[in-house]
């Protein structure tokens, strides 16, 4: 437990010291990482360049400072339209081209900075020790994207390359030489100008492209082949991160919320409802949904044990759990003086106070019960049975609550309004329903059968998301437990047809921020957002977008468990 603290700690201190530097490097107040990414203000910074990508465990303190110094080079010296202009749409041309531009850009540092320059370079020295002791190398394609990073960062920068390669090199370089002899020398000429800089790298970039694909595709043994496209996916996977391939959740500015001074309204409460989940379902139902659940669980391969024990490391604290006595040494135990008369020679007097971890945490999971959540439901559902089960073992106490509207486009609630004369601006308008699958007094046993009403699709509709996570904090805050969480799933915005149309279509998404806002100041819940392939960042400051299109594995809930860990308000 003391080791993921301390790492935790550690990567929250070099991600504060990496975001103070890049503001202090751009003057843009708004940069922050979460989450081991780089944003601006909500919107996630792409970083396109495979050696910037840095990893806690195996990278040190200065390949951060490097990585830092480097961003903040692209981001004052390269102009991010024109390159994004200019970029060539093939994945591997446009893997050449983005590394060219990055390390342009790193030319540029003052002279007045040697601290920067020499942070970037031994970051880019770091990078390729560790690509060529990964084997990238042993393979042709490997061997052509390492040669031409080594090629055209020592011709820009006037230093040679790594030595300990330089003969394994030399073959690459011969063949590469005449292909790539003019714009080698163009690339060193214009690296002051963007503009005139750009034609030779992508002259560069298309004739590794090409390369690469001939490499791939024409004489070479299987085995060759499937070493090259290894070597090529471990260069490429960076982009997975990149903002692009993630949609972020669509947000703008609520006038009708803006005309009532922010003032959140609701035209009515009188068809509004909170219900258990096993009441909506019909038992014989709920039995095979539960006998379906069972079985999908059983397919996926969890281990339970250990998320439990890592759960447990992550929410549980020391805590004073009585005495343990007989030892030799310690406390004084007053009930053992009297040995000292009878046995001389005995020397266990003594006691020790015993600490065992507890966790005194409640953790809360919201499930967006909306329509266009159907789809992901069987998957929804296994993971919070599977998340459920292993924070039991973990002895966390654990709520499962999901939110819909009673009714399509308004139901009653609408009908009313338009009964007494449409007023302008009516607020939420429709029957709002909320739903206790699995309440926090209640063990996962005993509410297992309810688990499985998710599985029922006919009862998802709209979300009106705000007030859901108001109702989810209002049963957080009086419990007894120390530390308090809510995890928000959803799939997209709040969205609710009746109200969108009588306000305007960002007025439940504005309530959303002002309510997590509102809780994230106060502090009394950590609330976080759990996009299910979306980039719930607008609504919520700690976030995680995840896929769960395929299936439920290990790693989606280390994701999770990493979220909790890394995450912190700014």
């Amino acid at each position: 437990m003391d080791e993921v603290r301390r790492t935790v700690l550690r990567q929250q201190k070099i991600e504060e010291l990496c975001a103070a530097s890049l503001r202090a490097l751009t003057g843009d107040h708004d940069l922050h990482f979460r989450g081991r990414r780089l944003y601006k203000g909500t919107t996630p910074i792409a970083v396109h360049a495979p050696h910037l990508q840095l990893d806690l465990e195996q990278d040190d303190f200065t390949s951060y400072r490097g990585m830092t110094d480097s961003i903040a080079l692209r981001m004052r010296c390269s102009d991010a339209q024109l390159h994004a202009r200019l970029s060539p749409r093939e994945p591997v041309e446009r893997l050449v081209f983005d590394l060219l531009e990055q390390l342009r850009v790193e030319t540029l540092a003052p002279e007045t900075m040697p601290g920067m320059i020499r942070n970037m370079r031994y970051r880019f020295e770091q990078w390729s020790k560790h690509l060529y002791l990964s084997g990238v190398t042993e393979s042709d394609v490997g061997m052509l994207l390492y040669a031409v990073s080594q090629i055209c960062w020592a011709r820009l920068h006037g230093l040679p390359v790594w030595e300990q390669t330089e003969d394994l090199l030399e073959p690459t370089r011969g063949a590469l030489g005449a292909l790539l002899g003019h714009d080698l020398v163009g690339i060193k000429r214009h690296r002051q100008d963007q503009l005139a800089y750009a034609p030779h790298a992508r002259s560069i970039a298309s004739v590794i492209g090409q390369s690469i694909n001939d490499a791939l595709s024409v004489g070479q043994d299987s085995d060759g082949q499937d070493n090259g496209r290894r070597a090529l996916f471990s260069l490429l996977n960076f982009e997975q991160n990149d903002a692009g391939d993630i949609a972020t959740a669509p947000t703008g500015e609520s006038k009708a919320l803006g005309e009532a001074l922010q003032s959140y309204r609701v035209y009515t409460t009188k068809y509004d409802r909170e219900v258990n989940a096993n009441s909506l379902v019909r038992p014989a139902l709920l039995r095979q949904l539960r006998l379906q659940l069972d079985k999908k669980i059983q397919n996926q391969g969890i281990n339970i044990p250990r998320l439990a024990r890592l759960f447990a490391s992550l929410l549980a604290t020391p805590q004073l759990d009585g005495w343990t006595f007989a030892q030799e040494e310690g406390y004084v135990d007053g009930r053992r003086l009297a040995q000292l008369v009878t046995s001389p020679a005995e020397r266990r007097l003594f006691r020790w106070q015993q600490y065992r971890p507890h966790a005194r945490c409640l953790l809360t999971v919201l499930i967006d019960c909306s329509g266009s959540m159907r789809e992901h439901m069987e998957s929804i559902a296994m993971l919070i049975d599977i998340l459920t089960r292993a924070l039991e073992h973990a002895e966390v106490t654990t709520e499962v609550l999901g939110f819909t509207t009673a009714a399509w486009s308004g139901g009653r609630a609408q009908r009313d309004w338009i009964r007494q004369g449409q007023c302008k601006h009516p607020g939420r308008l429709n029957e709002r329903c909320h739903i206790i699958y699995k309440d926090a007094d209640t063990s996962w046993r005993r509410a297992r059968s309810a688990i499985a009403a998710l599985l029922k699709a006919d009862l998802f509709r709209e979300g009106i998301d705000g007030e859901a996570v108001e109702w989810a904090c209002s049963r957080l805050i009086p419990r007894r437990e120390q530390r308090k969480i809510l995890i928000v799933i959803s799939d997209g915005s709040p969205m609710d047809t009746a109200t969108a149309l009588a306000n305007d279509t960002f007025y439940l998404d504005n309530h959303l921020k002002q309510v997590v806002g509102r809780r994230e100041i106060s502090g009394d819940v950590e609330i976080y957002g759990l996009g299910v392939g979306l980039d719930l960042s607008p609504f919520y400051s700690r976030s995680l977008a995840i896929d769960i299109s395929s299936e439920i594995s290990n790693h989606l809930f280390f994701e999770i468990i990493q979220m909790l860990r890394g995450q912190h308000r700014r």
